[in-house]
């Protein structure tokens, strides 16, 4: 089931189309977690409906997180490549960073709380090794995505990559 959600969200990022890849990505595990919950920590009824909304949470947060520390270190990227980088914005922006990267532990630690008390100790350790294995998906997804994004480059006539003699 992980492999064809790999496959799903990598054909929808190499795709062309109106929403942003990462997005689309993002819907995608987001299903894939959602259809797979029940099942893979054999929940009941009554626990899918609480956990539901609290893993949503949880998957809302850590990319909020990500984007607040994501930002600033762009913005950071691209002034120390042009030249443009002063001891004040980068001050302010390392603060931000810093800011994001401190904050991070607590907020999930919170979500995570939140879905402990829904779950037994055994579901626990379920949705725990559950969140490893579409972790490590997702960067095997990621990879892929960036190899064939390279491999297109390549074949693309007239595109900036030459092919190696």
């Amino acid at each position: 089931m992980i492999a064809s959600l790999c496959g799903l969200a990598l054909a929808a990022t190499l795709g062309a189309g109106p929403e942003r890849p990462r997005d689309e990505a993002f819907k995608m595990i987001d299903a894939y977690i959602v259809s797979n919950l029940q099942e893979s920590l054999d929940l009941t009824d009554e626990q899918f409906v609480k956990l539901l909304p609290l893993v949503k949470r949880l998957q809302t947060d850590r990319r909020a997180v990500l984007q607040r520390r994501q930002q600033p270190l762009m913005e950071l990227r691209r002034l120390l490549a042009s030249g443009g980088a002063t001891e004040t914005k980068v001050t302010e922006l390392l603060r931000q960073i810093k800011a994001a990267e401190a904050d991070e532990p607590a907020v999930l630690r919170k979500d995570r709380d939140a879905i402990d008390a829904v779950l037994s100790p055994v579901q626990q350790a379920k949705f725990r090794v559950l969140e490893v294995e579409v972790e490590h998906k997702i960067r095997e997804l990621m990879t892929q995505i960036r190899t064939e994004r390279r491999n297109q480059g390549q074949a693309r006539p007239g595109g900036s990559r030459r092919p190696e003699q």
